[in-house]
């Protein structure tokens, strides 16, 4: 284990929290907030650590797997303590773990929260309260490799631990300009949606920072309704935007730099994600239209509550736990479902179900015909024994992780639907589930024991299981 490099990569870390720290700091001087202290002094802390520890220079470069996963495990569990911080001392959250919970859930673009008033906060804690959603969905590290990429290549392993989806590859030969790309890509469309936000009508703060919360397809908003107080013309743009959020970012390689816009248009998992978002969609007009005045109205929202469970951003413009039944389940199974590989949402992925789905199917053909070998196709490309093994392994992880934490918290009060969709949207980084985890309530009741289980969902969640079970396990830490 090379701890030297691991400790050179945190203090980085510490050091871009503490830049990152910079954005609040000048909200609260331009709204003359006190909070502004809090984020000061949080960030020279940073910035001072980060210039002490790096006069420790690593031996080597070198790491491999396991020092990229631990590395990724170690960053998020201390962006997210270092991220709580000015909450707690600006008092705003008093509540160093509620305090912690929503930094997690931030960071992670979970969306769950434990605030039941967040308009009582100042606008500079709400703006670091969203920003941590667009730090987070992309990745820190990612940025980081954007910026200061390591020598020889072994970045990469960085990257495969940080970014979402069973299999993570470069759109280009260098790590470094993939991460350039994926940033760019990022920052254009958050610049984009800003502008239209603005254009519809939206004030420029919420502009900002409703495009963070969208773009890392997080869900913190700045009003209790979440985004149900604003016009439809801008419900609908975050619609939009939460589906483009939803996608795999190599679609818009594609489109914008590689110039293949056929490639773009034809990339499978998208098409599908897109697909079962208009089913969904479709079958949940259909069942709740009576509850409106118009059927165009019950697809608006019935669009928006599918684009921003599937893609696990959890806006919502109305109170869907009081749809039927049906609609609810549609929900549930969208969420569980999530957005595309290599895109800023949550869930199993559309590329996982898409996977297994095939293998089920040759399976089924294998026991008429044991002769045929026939493997799962993505993207016009056979997928390999090993993935589909992976797949099927990060599967049964998924399910004792739900397991375990489902019955953890079902020692607190609450009923059997609100403990099993809080895990669900929590692992999934949706945000909001059903009951009393539904939009118009908040995770504020549940033991200290329950979200620290929950924010252990939240981060493994995030990074696709593997790089926080692996920080606990004791093998990682031997030297063979």
């Amino acid at each position: 284990m090379n701890y030297s490099i691991i400790r050179y990569i945190l203090f980085r870390v510490l050091e871009f929290a503490g830049i990152f720290l910079i954005l609040p700091c000048l909200v609260a001087i331009i709204y003359h907030e006190k909070a502004g202290f809090a984020f000061a002094a949080v960030m020279v802390v940073c910035i001072v650590a980060a210039q002490i520890g790096k006069q420790w220079k690593p031996k080597s470069n070198i790491f491999y797997a396991r020092e990229g996963f631990v590395t990724v495990s170690l960053t998020w569990i201390l962006l997210s303590i270092v991220g709580a911080l000015p909450f707690y001392i600006s008092r705003e959250i008093p509540n160093f773990v509620d305090a912690l919970f929503e930094t997690v859930s931030g960071f992670t673009t979970t969306g769950g929260s434990i605030l039941s008033d967040v308009e009582c906060l100042s606008r500079s804690v709400q703006f670091w309260r969203l920003f941590t959603h667009w730090i987070g969905g992309m990745g820190v590290l990612v940025f980081i490799i954007a910026v200061l990429p390591l020598s020889g290549g072994y970045n990469m392993h960085l990257m495969r631990a940080e970014s979402p989806g069973p299999s993570v590859g470069k759109l280009v030969p260098r790590v470094q300009s993939t991460a350039k790309i994926l940033y760019g890509i990022y920052i254009a469309i958050t610049l984009l949606e800003i502008i239209l936000l603005k254009i519809s009508g939206m004030g420029f703060y919420d502009s900002v920072v409703l495009s963070f919360s969208t773009m890392g397809t997080g869900g913190f908003g700045v009003l209790n309704s979440s985004v149900g107080s604003y016009a439809i013309t801008s419900q609908v743009i975050i619609t939009v935007f939460m589906i483009l959020g939803g996608l795999n970012f190599n679609v818009y390689y594609l489109l914008v730099v590689a110039r293949k816009p056929k490639d773009a248009i034809m990339h499978e998992e998208a098409r599908t994600f897109i697909l079962i978002t208009l089913i969904a969609s479709v079958l949940i007009t259909l069942d709740i239209r009576g509850y409106y005045s118009s059927t165009a109205l019950a697809f608006k929202d019935a669009v928006f509550q599918v684009a921003s469970m599937g893609s696990s951003t959890g806006f919502s413009t109305i109170n869907f736990d009081l749809w039927p039944s049906f609609s609810k389940a549609v929900l549930f199974v969208v969420m569980a479902i999530g957005a595309c590989a290599g895109s800023t949402g949550g869930g199993l992925k559309v590329s996982r179900i898409m996977i297994l789905v095939q293998d089920a199917k040759h399976e089924l053909l294998r026991v008429v015909h044991p002769q045929i070998l026939k493997k799962p196709h993505v993207e016009g490309r056979a997928v390999e024994d090993t993935t589909v093994r992976s797949i099927q392994s990060y599967l049964m992880i998924y399910l004792m992780i739900y397991i375990i934490s489902f019955l953890v918290l079902s020692l607190d009060k609450y009923d059997f639907t609100s403990n099993f969709t809080a895990v669900m949207a929590n692992i999934n980084n949706t945000g909001p589930g059903f009951n009393a985890v539904g939009p118009a309530c908040n995770y504020g009741g549940y033991s200290v024991i329950s979200k620290f289980v929950l924010m252990f969902d939240m981060i493994t969640g995030r990074l696709e299981l593997l790089p926080m079970l692996i920080l606990f396990s004791p093998n990682t830490w031997k030297k063979y």
